[in-house]
């Protein structure tokens, strides 16, 4: 059953209410996993979300006359990130812990991210603003690990589906929902990301990228084969400019190393 806040706490920034949540529902020791009624409250929460309460501007009022990149993404400007400033994909940090991470990937126009998973995970996510087009698999067959030649049978979840902001957020699971899919920019876009547990190289929670090759004899799967990250992919990263985050003292926050 969902957690339900007491009133006061209904004063908070949307994004601490979000934070809190997550803490609540993710980092309560000895508990189990997460049931249904709390992964929709978490869901309903992102519903609420715009991007300026995550410090961004989604560009419907910006001004014509826009400064260089460096000064609007500042973090001592005092302003929101203008979406018309990200030229690449970029990173907005906001907070990880060993249980779970919240940040947003923006886009611009035209923009790819390659097919990858999301082992072991639970990933909530809510479009911002703008359209993306998304492709999405679940594995039927997988090997146990990957290594040289990884590859293995998935069913397709969405071919092509293009999500247009407002649109209720999604969520996916390790073994259904879309766990391992691919984000192609139509517009300039953000999405608010919530994974837990997140990725980690040392839990066994890398984050491996895929080829999908159709089956014409089979309409509705494909066969995945891990590849390396394309050699002109970055992610840059940029600051947090949003509402200030008060979080647990216990959580290890951590740091995403994005090229800047």
């Amino acid at each position: 059953m969902a957690v339900a806040f007491p009133p006061d706490i209904m004063a908070l920034s949307k994004v601490q209410r979000l934070y809190d949540a997550c803490d609540v529902v993710f980092s309560s020791p000895g508990e189990a996993t997460p049931s249904l009624g709390e992964i929709e409250w978490l869901r309903q929460l992102l519903d609420g979300m715009e991007a300026a309460d995550v410090g961004i501007d989604d560009g419907e009022k910006q001004s014509s006359s826009a400064a260089a990149d460096d000064e609007l993404i500042s973090p001592k400007s005092g302003r929101l990130l203008p979406a018309l400033a990200f030229t690449r994909i970029t990173y907005v940090h906001i907070h990880q812990c060993d249980d779970f991470s919240i940040g947003v990937f923006c886009f611009p126009a035209g923009a790819t991210l390659p097919l990858h998973d999301h082992p072991e995970m639970v990933v909530l996510s809510k479009l911002l603003y703008g359209s993306v087009r998304v492709r999405s698999y679940d594995w039927v067959t997988a090997p146990p690990c990957s290594g040289a030649g990884f590859r293995g049978l998935a069913r397709v979840v969405a071919a092509d589906e293009v999500w247009r902001a407002p649109c209720e957020a999604s969520v996916l699971f390790p073994r259904s929902g879309g766990n391992l899919h691919a984000f192609t920019a139509v517009t300039p876009c953000a999405i608010l990301d919530v994974l837990t547990p997140p990725y980690s190289e040392e839990q066994g929670r890398p984050s491996t990228y895929f080829n999908d090759v159709p089956i014409p004899s089979l309409p509705g799967f494909a066969i995945l084969e891990e590849t390396d990250l394309p050699e002109d992919f970055s992610v840059a990263g940029a600051p947090y400019l949003g509402p200030e985050l008060t979080v647990d003292m216990d959580d290890d926050d951590g740091y995403y190393d994005y090229d800047e």
